[in-house]
């Protein structure tokens, strides 16, 4: 079986979309202790530990605890710069800059989270987010990718989804199948990005939404058996968590929640 792939994806996109309400539920997991931290933990980002999807309040509750005092100044002058010069300016805006400062700033733990707030402050739309993610550092996309079910409403941003899902960072792969790709993604993409997941190694946790999308999923159910009877076939071994999505794909009654838009079709 040839490795997943997506949609060829869009360099740019020409018009912005509006800014969502932003209320995406979930609490944020505590870092480590490196600079601009105050606690010990693992070393993992913030975003990446989190188990559900932090809401901005969330983080910014979770750094202010979290961050030591001179970190936190930082991050409070960067949003107060943010908000007062909002959206593109030039080649590069002064928020922009902060985005390339976070790490530094804020430690590697808690950088993700830093820049989300910044994009937000910044009220960055798809133009904005679509500049950073294709002139920014590996770091700065995932960040981008973040923050799209923060700051963007409708599927415009989609190629950037796209774009990471062509890409075996696995970072950028378990930060592209957050809530923004579990809501606009098509059901044959979506699947693929399941895929992608399971060929990289990505923790399907990682899959937002996974168990409605997945239920009664047929053609996932299909795309899965065939992956898995290839690597039995080759002497590999097959991913535990292929058998918690195909599990997943028996269930005839779909989990509660909004129906997608683009329903289960090829």
């Amino acid at each position: 079986m040839s490795q997943p792939h997506t949609t060829p994806a869009a360099k740019t996109e020409s018009a912005q979309d509006t800014p969502s309400a932003r209320t995406h539920p979930g609490n944020s997991t505590p870092g480590t202790a490196t600079p601009g931290t105050a606690s010990t933990s693992d070393t993992a980002s913030t975003l990446d530990t989190a188990s559900t999807y932090p809401s901005l309040t969330d983080l910014r509750n979770h750094l202010t605890t979290h961050l030591d005092p001179p970190a936190r100044t930082w991050l409070d002058h960067a949003l107060d710069e943010a908000a007062a010069h909002p959206g593109l300016h030039g080649p590069i805006s002064v928020w922009e800059l902060r985005l390339a400062e976070a790490g530094r700033r804020c430690g590697p733990v808690h950088a993700d989270a830093a820049r989300v707030l910044i994009l937000d402050a910044a009220r960055a739309g798809t133009d904005a987010l679509t500049r950073v993610y294709f002139q920014g550092t590996a770091d700065e996309r995932r960040a981008v990718l973040h923050a799209l079910p923060h700051l963007v409403s409708g599927p415009g941003a989609l190629p950037l989804i796209e774009d990471a899902l062509r890409t075996n960072d696995t970072r950028l792969l378990s930060a592209a199948v957050g809530p923004y790709a579990a809501r606009h993604l098509t059901a044959h993409a979506w699947r693929h990005a399941v895929l992608k997941c399971l060929f990289t190694g990505v923790p399907v946790d990682h899959v937002a939404d996974l168990s409605r999308r997945a239920a009664g999923d047929g053609e996932l159910a299909r795309m899965l058996a065939d992956y898995a009877a290839e690597r039995t076939a080759a002497g590999r071994s097959v991913p535990e968590d292929l058998h918690r999505v195909l599990d997943l794909t028996e269930s005839v009654t779909p989990v509660p929640g909004t129906d997608h838009p683009h329903g289960k079709e090829s």
